[in-house]
């Protein structure tokens, strides 16, 4: 796992350290190792953190002329095999890592590389001779790449600051990026909240040719085209996908160890994991001692049925929470407003002390349909049979029920659902996860925005209602999915030096999934349906039949104690220098509302704190309100 960061210098003359600052930038990401490239039209560097061949692989890694060099970000997990056609071919190796199988790789098949890849990567590959210069991304978007074109000239990064540090680049706000984040709590690609900055799309590559650019997508997200097969035949299938997944995600030479929830989609990864390693496993987890959340019974209970050396910490307020959230303003490169990144980063950190590689659950909701939202999303439809007279006259009357410091109570959700009922069904789909409905979020704001999130939602729009789930899960697949979740992982995760390989997103898992009829993924109540018929003779059944939790803090409450003194100085702040953009007297009425306990909007806030500490951290400015905002074209 590593950090790169490069730009090209076709039409400016960079100083000689500038290459060298912007690596210190991702130093995070690569302790162990760092080296630079220079040529008169190209820099690049690379920060390693060593897991494959620790006494080798020192980057930039050359081909044997020295006319291309490599910077790599990731894991290859079939690197041996295709290391192994290409010595059948002639080529020769001085390493044992995978950074030099993608070089070697790239100079026998070119950009058509990638797709014989399986893995997690981010990579940049230059060649002097022909003054080239090219940026792939994994197919999934496990590993991030920000790209930023200035004239004839590229500048990309695995993080934003890799970019950021260049004084040419201008920090505004993106009013695409902002349009998109107050609703959806995240990002969506291409778009960053840096005006002009963008991330590489997952499972695409791009070249650069003496100023010239030039964008290819080599994988999609596959549509979900189900074919006749009966449930043993998909245990049969997704067992020996996950065996293998999880067998070649154990490719490490320093220590592993699993995140552990206690629920079923980590539990599955640490069964797959202990049946192929050959040693005692360690397991880390954050408990929430005293709430109704907190998973503690269980996840003792799967650690003592696995016989791992387990740790946990009990996230509290007695932990230096609002520290941690300052800190995620310099780490999360973009706001988190999924507060499942303050757990996270204290997961890190504990696992840190043992552990460089972590193995997590993640994508499995999203690929076998896991989220409450799309029950949500059906249960909704039958309410918009309902007059929204009614369902109005409803909601007037919970007002009167009283609101619960609980993470996510009865209350909320029932408050949230029939909310989420008047809405259009792709917009009601984010606003189950998000926050702030297209009405809610012009009051915050002083100027109008430009339409970024109703143009990514037509592709979703255009399907409904008829293809049930499927629209659902493609469009959390390939934007909340890399764009909310591996954001959250990758950047705080490596904050700590702590690589987190997910085997549920291997893409054959993926394209697997995509061909199963949606009865093997939601059944009635039952969700994640095949998961659980396939785990439930291997696993105890309180963790295949209890309900998804998921991974955030009591947001509501906490805001009302320990963190009440963060947001309040957040908001504060972005009143006195953004009040140009947003409007404060609807802000500060949402913070008193849910100060008197009139409403719940933990999550709200947090979103709204994160972006003003991350503003204000960064020197973002607020985007003038005559900017002509670049059009980006987004496709289905």
């Amino acid at each position: 796992m590593c950090g790169i960061v490069g730009f090209t210098a076709k039409t400016w003359r960079p100083g000689p350290e500038r290459i060298n600052q912007a690596t210190e930038t991702l130093i995070h990401r690569g302790p162990d190792q760092q080296g630079v490239y220079r040529s008169t039209s190209c820099y690049l560097g690379a920060t390693r953190l060593k897991i494959v061949d620790l006494s080798a692989g020192d980057q930039p890694i050359y081909s044997e002329d020295r006319d291309t060099a490599i910077v790599f970000n990731g894991e290859i997990y079939n690197h041996l095999e295709v290391r192994s056609t290409l010595e059948a071919r002639g080529h020769r190796f001085q390493t044992h890592c995978d950074t030099e199988t993608v070089l070697h790789a790239f100079l026998e098949w070119d950009t058509d590389c990638f797709e014989r890849l399986r893995g997690m990567f981010a990579v940049a590959i230059w060649c002097e001779s022909k003054q080239r210069l090219v940026l792939a991304r994994d197919r999934i978007g496990i590993k991030p790449l920000y790209i930023a074109e200035q004239g004839e000239d590229l500048f990309f990064a695995s993080e934003l600051k890799g970019i950021l540090i260049h004084p040419e680049i201008e920090r505004r706000l993106s009013l695409e990026g902002l349009d998109c984040f107050l609703s959806m709590n995240y990002v969506p690609s291409p778009w960053t909240l840096i005006d002009g900055i963008q991330k590489l799309p997952p499972g695409s590559w791009l070249e650069w040719n003496n100023g010239r650019i030039n964008k290819q997508v080599y994988w999609r997200i596959p549509d979900m085209a189900p074919s006749p097969m009966s449930l043993e035949d998909a245990k049969s299938e997704l067992d020996r996908l996950l065996e293998q997944s999880v067998r070649e995600h154990l490719m490490s030479d320093v220590p592993l160890c699993v995140w552990l929830s206690g629920g079923i989609d980590s539990t599955t990864i640490l069964h797959y994991a202990t049946e192929a390693s050959s040693s005692r496993l360690r397991t880390f987890s954050i408990s929430f001692n005293g709430y109704s959340f907190d998973e503690s019974s269980y996840i003792r209970e799967v650690a003592r049925q696995y016989g791992t050396e387990h740790e946990q910490l009990d996230l509290n307020p007695e932990q230096d929470l609002e520290g941690a959230i300052r800190e995620l303003s310099y780490y999360s490169d973009e706001p988190s407003a999924d507060s499942g990144a303050l757990p996270v980063w204290f997961l890190s950190r504990l696992c840190k002390t043992r552990c460089t590689v972590a193995f997590s659950g993640e994508g499995a909701d999203e690929v076998f349909g896991g989220y409450l939202t799309y029950r949500a999303n059906r249960i909704a439809g039958q309410l918009r049979q309902v007059p929204a007279g009614a369902i109005r006259l409803a909601l007037r009357g919970l007002n009167a029920w009283p609101v619960s410091n609980e993470k996510i109570s009865v209350e909320y959700k029932v408050k949230r659902l029939l909310q989420g009922s008047l809405l259009p069904a792709e917009q009601a789909h984010i606003y189950w996860n998000g926050t702030f409905s297209e009405t809610e979020k012009a009051a915050l704001l002083k100027v109008p925005l430009p339409g970024a999130l109703l143009n990514i939602l037509s592709p979703l729009r255009a399907r409904l209602p008829g293809d049930g789930i499927a629209p659902f899960l493609e469009f959390d697949q390939k934007y909340y999915l890399p764009d909310d979740i591996l954001v959250k992982s990758d950047r705080i995760s490596m904050a700590h030096s702590v690589e987190v390989r997910p085997p549920f997103l291997d893409h054959r898992i993926i394209e697997f999934a995509a061909s199963i009829p949606t009865r093997l993924k939601i059944r009635g109540d039952s969700q994640k349906y095949l998961l659980k018929e396939l785990m439930r003779p291997k696993l105890r059944s309180s963790t295949t039949q209890r309900k998804k939790v998921g991974f955030d803090i009591p947001a509501h409450e906490w805001f009302r104690g320990p963190l009440r003194g963060v947001l309040f100085e957040a908001l504060e702040f972005a009143q006195a220098e953004h009040s140009d953009l947003f409007n404060f007297d609807a802000i500060n009425r949402l913070k008193q509302l849910h100060m008197s306990r009139n409403i719940n909007v933990g999550y709200h806030l947090w979103g709204l704190m994160t972006l003003f500490l991350w503003m204000k951290r960064w020197n973002v400015q607020s985007a003038p309100v005559h900017q002509s905002s670049r059009q980006v074209l987004v496709t289905g």
